[in-house]
């Protein structure tokens, strides 16, 4: 069953359609607000793969001025969300299933890893934040209301990275994950994988608690498998689905019997 996206309540994306005040914002630090805001559009599938950044329409929608507009699609493009062509303006990103399917089986590994390093080196107060975190994630859940709840998943994978204290690893796993965060969203649209992926992170609380490392990167392994195994599901049916739409939209009528057309 697919759960309809118009349902869900979705108070972070409606933050993130909001006009930006330059006069409450520091000069150096607007055009990284702004692109904080481009990143969750980008995330919540506002703004699609693909999409062309109109400058116009989204100065005009954060009420700010195109210099530091400009600034933050540079700052996107070092993410990796967003690529800038000369004469062609900027664009949201998309990636091919080539892309999608190495970068998921990378952040497997990355995610494990953590798991593995957050369990040795964890302290009771941030497993009592992390187990805090997925109490609030269960009743998002029950709400369907599947963008806070993705906000306080990526918090909780976040928060189990930084448990490793790698630095590196922190490095390495933010710059993949940042590529893969609107897809990584989409995923649970669909409502028995949501239901799995929130019993997998019970079983992750459960294993970050005992300190059981082996046990933790096990599930955040298979996590993430899942993880891309449901975008590429979702990249093949949405492909499906606009081939059948432009067969039908293109066919002629099919003849009669008779071979009138």
């Amino acid at each position: 069953m697919k759960i309809d996206p118009v349902s869900l309540s979705n108070p972070p994306a409606a933050r993130a359609t909001e006009p930006i005040s330059s006069e409450a914002v520091d000069r150096r630090t607007l055009p990284a607000t702004i692109a904080d805001r481009l990143r969750e559009m980008i995330i919540e599938g506002e703004l699609a793969a693909g999409t062309r950044l109109n400058e116009r329409a989204l100065c005009d929608r954060l009420q700010v001025s195109r210099t530091p507009l400009r600034e933050a699609f540079r700052l996107l493009s070092a993410d990796g969300l967003v690529r800038m062509q000369p004469n062609r303006g900027a664009h949201v990103v998309a990636l091919s299933e080539k892309d999608i399917r190495e970068s998921f089986e990378v952040m497997g590994v990355l995610e494990a890893l953590s798991g593995e390093l957050a369990c040795q080196h964890i302290t009771d107060q941030e497993i009592a934040e992390i187990q805090a975190l997925t109490f609030e994630m269960q009743a998002c859940h029950a709400r369907r209301n599947l963008s806070s709840y993705y906000h306080v998943n990526r918090a909780i994978h976040d928060r189990i990275n930084a448990a490793g204290h790698n630095e590196l690893l922190s490095q390495v796993y933010t710059n993949i994950n940042l590529r893969l965060q609107n897809l990584r969203f989409r995923s649970n649209l669909n409502s028995e994988k949501w239901d799995k992926a929130m019993r997998e992170h019970l079983e992750m609380a459960d294993a970050l608690a005992s300190r059981d490392g082996p046990r933790l990167a096990q599930i955040l392994r298979q996590h993430l498998r899942r993880k891309g195994e449901a975008v590429l599901e979702n990249l093949k049916l949405a492909a499906a689905d606009a081939g059948g739409a432009s067969g039908t939209a293109d066919a002629p009528d099919a003849p009669d019997a008779a071979g009138e057309p």
